[in-house]
């Protein structure tokens, strides 16, 4: 049996990132604050040279990540500027930035790390740490203070403090986080009947449905409605054999068309995509974004953003099916390129568009970092499900259930 704390998803934990000097002591903050050995800890520095990321529990807000991350300070010619820019790219997404600077005073690197983190609006707290080892500097103490973040001196070799920062870490999840909405809950009361179409294709893992699937299906039984999952084939046997309508159906993006085909258009359609917009990231934006997909011309750039790493599919949907779909549609030359991972282009000014997986293996504040980013560069961005569904022909049906996304998409559409 897998622990709770192991089986809950990383996208769907708070990340909580440490960051620092060489030297500072993150390691060994780290390895305290989750009760494991989770990072090398060495006094030379430098030991950390890529984010070490462990997923654990911490009472009693349930399951974190926490992330240890290179040196900000980092000389090493280029490849430590590649070090510190991950280091502080991980500043931008995470849910809680602990700053780790010494109990003798904080350095110029680790005000600019608290700076950067405030500009940002990432939560942070200040963890003065080898109090132990220095005599604490109350000056640097009373500065820290000063820049209005709650400051803990501690000491991860004695153990001394490490309490009172988990305590200060707590209380930032517990009045400054803000939570993803629900997936499919929200759409749902009790005694309400429920379909999902749940296509078994080649990216489904063996034995198990994808993550959204999962989640909404858990959702719906904790609402206390019903809910019966079949394949794209058997909607219309399905809803022959109910003797109501379900409140709505939510169907994978492949299967909507089909799906749809099905469906009465008197019953409520959406996706588990275009959901995880809404649970994750911004749907009303996503949705204004989709609208640029019908504005594309002659040789411009399309990004597709895929948040994981899986190997590519023979019938890739962010790789082969978006591309092609998206060529067909438009008739014009266009020219793909993909973004892979957690890490996500600085300069988007070379794109029309950006088309984002759902993001089921990442955070809402990651997601919603990438969105603020396309926005400020003034770089329209929509997601997978939104795209698929407005290739169809289908994006307004579906964006019924959610009439402000749906007027921000009509609106978009006639700019």
């Amino acid at each position: 049996m897998i622990p709770v704390a192991l089986g809950t998803p990383k996208g769907l934990r708070i990340h909580i990132g440490l960051f620092g000097r060489r030297n500072a002591g993150k390691s060994s903050l780290v390895n305290r604050l989750a009760n494991q050995e989770i990072s090398i800890v060495s006094d030379v520095p430098g030991t950390t040279t890529d984010p070490v990321e462990k997923a654990c529990e911490l009472a009693p807000i349930g399951p974190v990540v926490f992330i240890d991350t290179a040196g900000v300070d980092d000389d090493a010619g280029s490849l430590g500027a590649a070090r510190v820019r991950r280091s502080k790219a991980i500043l931008e997404w995470v849910d809680i930035a602990v700053v780790v600077g010494a109990a003798s005073g904080l350095e110029q690197d680790d005000i600019e790390l608290i700076h950067a983190a405030q500009t940002l609006k990432t939560p942070c707290v200040i963890a003065l740490n080898k109090a132990d080892l220095h005599r604490p500097n109350q000056a640097a103490v009373a500065e820290a203070k000063s820049l209005g973040l709650p400051v803990v001196l501690c000491d991860a070799h004695t153990g001394r403090g490490i309490d009172e920062l988990r305590q200060a870490v707590i209380r930032i999840v517990q009045t400054q986080i803000d939570p993803d909405r629900p997936l499919a809950g929200h759409l749902a009361e009790a005694g309400d009947t429920v379909l999902l179409v749940t296509p078994i294709d080649t990216g489904a893992p063996k034995g198990r449905l994808i993550l959204p699937q999962v989640q909404a299906i858990r959702e719906l039984l904790d609402t206390h409605a019903k809910c019966f999952v079949v394949q794209q084939d058997r909607v219309a046997e399905a809803l022959s054999e109910l003797r109501q309508d379900p409140k709505f159906i939510m169907t994978d993006s492949q299967a909507v068309l089909e799906v749809a085909r099905q469906t009465p258009s008197r019953i409520p359609l959406t996706t588990f995509s275009i959901q995880l917009a809404y649970a994750k990231s911004d749907l009303i934006a996503l949705a204004e974004g989709a609208a640029a997909l019908g504005r594309l011309r002659d040789g411009d750039r399309v990004l597709i953003c895929e948040s994981c790493s899986h190997l590519p599919q023979p019938e890739d949907i962010g790789r082969i099916k978006i591309p092609k779909w998206l060529r067909e549609h438009t008739g014009v030359k266009l020219n793909f390129e993909i973004s892979v991972g957690k890490d996500f282009p600085e300069d988007l000014s070379p794109y029309a568009v950006l088309i984002q997986c759902g993001g089921c293996v990442v955070t809402r504040r990651h997601l919603l970092m990438r969105l603020r980013r396309a926005s400020m560069q003034g770089v329209p961005m929509t997601n997978y499900g939104l795209a698929i569904c407005y290739l169809q022909g289908i994006l307004e049906r579906v964006l019924a259930c959610h009439p402000d996304a749906l007027e921000a998409y009509l609106k978009a559409s006639r700019k």
